[in-house]
């Protein structure tokens, strides 16, 4: 209170004042806003943002838990930087701030979110990494804490989720190579319960199934999602007695490593195996052949997530009144010359 008091004295105004204009309280004029703002920078000051959550209850900040497992760690991927952009632009107009949670590779992502929510670090939370039976869930769901969950599961209840269309790669991966003439096609999943592989995996199928071709489990290729997974598949490929002639990739730095592999056994993506990629990403601008995949903007998926979260905390609810939202996000081809076509 000391600072508050000096600023008040300083501006010749009233505490209270001050306070709404430091939390940015709405009935303070954007004119003594900047007077409070400007004074308490030249100042030196800054608020006690732990007594400052004591008294409201709340922490203003909203978590971001991610999972740094053995298929992530060590990987060039920015996925998670682009959303986070979108998801902090939604909180800054609310003067929130996003804190991620980056669990362990040697730790249970339960045990590791319950004592984050033991320590109330945040208001609320997103999820990402969601299992096909995720407990997460089930605990966030119990604990009564805000969430919106980066990818779809089974687990039951009726709580906020978006997703990447999954399905809708697989299915449209497959239409475009069997318009080419291939009718043994292959699909990388990942090798763990992420529940996306069983989305993808789905859609394969039924588009197979669609087409009139046969289910080969043998082609359902199980790999760690990263660029040594990539190489693996393609040494797996190569070592089939009768290999697919395409293949579609739910990870986009799968292809990074089956483009090295096919090049050093004197092969070439497009020529002597299609290959449809995942997402469109810097680096896959710059494959040689130019690879085909999907696109979508991280940032407006972030911002989706934001607001779909916010939608579901009662503070905010008015301002985004979505309800509970249960999203598949859309992505579009690129074609490239991966699949040759």
């Amino acid at each position: 209170m000391k600072g508050i008091r000096r600023l008040a004295q300083e501006l010749n105004i009233s505490i209270g004042t001050v306070s709404r204009a430091l939390n940015g309280r709405a009935d303070v004029s954007d004119e003594t806003r900047q007077r409070v703002l400007e004074a308490a920078t030249a100042m030196g000051y800054v608020p006690n943002q732990a007594g400052r959550s004591l008294r409201q209850g709340s922490t203003n900040a909203i978590g971001f838990m991610i999972e740094l497992g053995a298929d992530i760690n060590g990987n060039s991927d920015t996925f998670f930087m682009g959303v986070f952009d979108g998801v902090q632009s939604v909180l800054a107009r609310h003067h929130l701030d996003l804190v991620a949670l980056p669990c362990p590779t040697d730790e249970n992502p339960t045990a590791y979110l319950q004592r984050m929510i033991g320590r109330r670090l945040v208001d609320g939370l997103i999820i990402s990494a969601t299992h096909r039976k995720d407990p997460r869930i089930d605990l966030l769901s119990k604990a009564r804490i805000p969430f919106i969950a980066l990818g779809r599961s089974q687990t039951p209840g009726d709580y906020p989720w978006i997703d990447l269309d999954f399905d809708g790669v697989a299915r449209r991966g497959i239409d475009r190579l069997v318009s080419a003439g291939h009718s043994r096609i292959a699909a990388a999943v990942p090798s763990n319960d992420i529940n996306l592989g069983f989305v993808f995996l789905d859609g394969y199928k039924a588009a197979l199934k669609r087409h009139g071709l046969p289910y080969d489990p043998s082609l359902v290729m199980r790999v760690p999602s990263s660029e040594l997974g990539g190489y693996q598949l393609g040494h797996d490929i190569l070592a089939m007695e009768n290999r697919p002639t395409a293949i579609i990739l739910n990870y986009e730095l799968l292809a990074l490593g089956l483009y090295r592999q096919l090049a050093e056994a004197g092969l070439q993506a497009g020529r002597d195996l299609a290959i449809i990629g995942f997402r469109e990403n810097p680096v896959s601008r710059f494959m040689s052949p130019r690879l085909t995949c999907f696109r979508l903007s991280l940032r407006d998926l972030g911002i989706a997530l934001g607001e779909s979260l916010l939608a579901s905390m009662p503070t905010y609810a008015d301002a985004y009144p979505l309800g509970t939202v249960q999203r598949v996000w859309p992505m579009e081809l690129v074609p490239g010359e991966s699949d040759g076509i």
